[in-house]
C-alpha cells in the first residue's frame, strides 16, 4: 500500500476510534495509552527538522558554486511568498465580508465562550503583547543568532537555522574547491543519512496519524460528547467561512498558478505533494511536516535539491498563507459578533498586519492565534474576542497548515521553474 493510502487509512480509523472513545467512556484510556503514540511521532519529525535543515541547505547552497544565482533565487523566493500572502488575505476578506459569520454567532454564546476560554485567551494575549512590544526591526534581530547551538536547541528558531545554513554554505562556496571538499562530501553525506531517517520515520506514519486524530477528537469532546455539538454548532458558519477560503487556495489558486507557470496538471501537482498535506493535517505543523514536503517536491515534481533545499525551509517559517487567511477571516468575524463595523482602512490595515505577522511565526500549532491577537489589536478590536474562535482552532489549524504546506511546494515549483529546470509530475 502506498503510504499516502496508510496515511489517509490512519486518519479515518483514528477519527472513528476517537467518536466511538467519547461515546463509550474511552477518554482516558486514549489520553493514557493512544495520544503518547502521536505525540511521539511528532516528537520524532521535529528531532530530524533541524538537522534537516542544516544539513540540505548547506548541501544545495555548495552545489551552486555561485553566489549570485544564489541571491537570484533567494529574491523570487521572498518575492512570490509576500504575493501570494497578500492575495490570500484578499480572498479572505472578500470571503468574510461577503458570507458574514459573525452575523449568525449568538450574542449569548459570545459572553459564554469569552467566559470559557478566558485563561487561554490571556495566555495568548500575553504571549503577543511580548511581540508587539518589541521594536519595528525586531524581526530582522531575531534572525542573526548570537549562539549556533542555543539557536539549534530549539524549532522556533528556524529563521536562525536558515541564516546560518546560509552563510555556511556562501562561505563554502567562496572557499578554496581544494580545501573545502572534505567539508562538502561530509554534507552530502550527512545529507542522504538525514533522508534515509525520514523514511524510517514516515514508515510510522500511519500509527501516528492515528493517534493524533484519537487524542483530537477526545480532546475537543472532554467529559460530555454533546460538547462537540454544543460548542462547535454556533461556530459551524464561521468555520465553513475559513475552510471555503483554504479549499480555494488549495484547488484553485496553486493549480492555476502551477498549471500556468509550469504545465503541471491539477491532479498531478495534488498526487504528488498529497502525502505531505495529510501529515500537515495530522500534525499541524510545517516544521514538523518539512521533511516529507522537501522529499515530495524533490522526488515526484522534480525540483532540484539547491531549490528544494532553500525554498522549502524558509517557506516552512515565512510562508503562512493558510494561517493568514484565518486571521484575516477570524478578524472580521470577531468584529461582527461584536458589532463592530470594519472600515475600508481597517482592512487594509488586516491586509498589512498580517502580511507582517505571519512572516517569523513560529510553524508550531496554535502560532496563527497569537499573530491574530496583533492583528485584532491592530484594528481596535478586544483581543478577549479570541475566546469565541479557541474551541475550534485546533481543527481549523491542521487545514490551514495544509495550505501552507501547499504553498511551499508551489513556490518551489515556480522557483526551479523560472531558474529553467523542467518541471514534471515523477511517481
Amino acid at each position: 500500500m502506498a503510504l499516502h493510502s496508510k496515511i489517509i487509512l490512519g486518519l479515518l480509523i483514528g477519527l472513528v476510534f476517537g467518536i466511538i472513545s467519547v461515546f463509550i467512556g474511552l477518554n482516558d484510556f486514549v489520553s493514557d495509552w493512544i495520544m503518547p503514540f502521536g505525540t511521539i511521532f511528532v516528537k520524532m519529525l521535529k528531532l530530524v527538522a533541524v538537522p534537516l535543515i542544516l544539513v540540505s541547505l548547506i548541501s544545495g547552497i555548495s552545489n551552486l558554486r555561485d553566489t549570485s544565482k544564489l541571491s537570484r533565487i533567494g529574491g523570487k523566493t521572498f518575492g512570490i511568498y509576500v504575493l501570494t500572502t497578500i492575495s490570500a488575505i484578499i480572498i479572505a476578506l472578500f470571503l468574510a465580508n461577503t458570507l458574514q459569520p459573525g452575523e449568525y454567532f449568538p450574542d449569548e454564546k459570545t459572553a459564554e465562550l469569552k467566559e470559557k476560554y478566558a485563561s487561554d485567551a490571556n495566555m495568548k494575549i500575553t504571549s503577543a503583547e511580548n511581540v508587539k512590544d518589541s521594536g519595528p526591526l525586531q524581526m530582522m534581530i531575531d534572525v542573526v543568532p548570537d549562539n549556533f547551538f542555543y539557536s539549534a536547541s530549539n524549532n522556533r528558531n528556524m529563521l536562525q537555522i536558515i541564516f546560518f545554513s546560509i552563510l555556511f554554505g556562501v562561505g563554502l562556496v567562496l572557499s578554496s574547491p581544494k580545501k573545502s571538499a572534505p567539508v562538502k562530501k561530509a554534507f552530502d553525506g550527512l545529507n542522504e543519512i538525514i533522508i534515509k531517517i525520514v523514511e524510517i520515520i514516515m514508515e510510522y506514519a500511519p500509527i501516528g496519524v492515528f493517534a493524533l486524530l484519537a487524542g483530537l477528537i477526545v480532546d475537543l469532546a472532554g467529559d460530555d460528547p454533546n460538547n462537540l455539538i454544543t460548542t462547535l454548532k454556533p461556530l459551524l458558519y464561521y468555520a465553513i467561512t475559513v475552510l471555503i477560503g483554504l479549499a480555494f487556495m488549495i484547488f484553485i489558486f496553486y493549480p492555476i498558478i502551477i498549471y500556468s507557470f509550469t504545465g503541471i496538471s491539477f491532479f498531478n501537482f495534488l498526487k504528488a505533494i498529497f502525502p505531505a498535506q495529510m501529515l500537515a493535517f495530522s500534525t499541524s505543523s510545517s516544521a514538523a511536516t518539512l521533511p516529507l514536503t522537501m522529499k515530495r517536491v524533490e522526488k515526484n515534481l522534480n525540483v532540484s535539491e539547491e531549490v528544494t533545499s532553500f525554498v522549502c525551509p524558509l517557506g516552512a517559517t515565512i510562508n503562512m498563507d493558510g494561517t493568514s487567511i484565518h486571521q484575516a477571516i477570524s478578524a472580521v468575524f470577531i468584529a461582527q459578533a461584536f458589532g463592530q463595523d470594519l472600515t475600508l482602512t481597517d482592512q487594509i490595515v488586516i491586509v498589512i498586519t498580517a502580511t507582517l505577522s505571519s512572516i517569523g511565526a513560529a510553524a508550531v500549532p496554535g502560532a496563527g492565534l497569537i499573530m491574530l491577537v496583533i492583528v485584532l489589536g491592530a484594528i481596535g478590536i478586544d483581543p478577549q474576542g479570541l475566546a469565541l474562535i479557541i474551541a475550534i482552532d485546533r481543527p481549523l489549524d491542521m487545514c490551514r497548515t495544509m495550505v501552507n504546506v501547499t504553498g511551499d511546494a508551489t513556490v518551489a515549483s515556480l522557483v526551479a521553474s523560472s531558474e529553467g529546470e523542467k518541471i514534471k509530475f515523477k511517481t
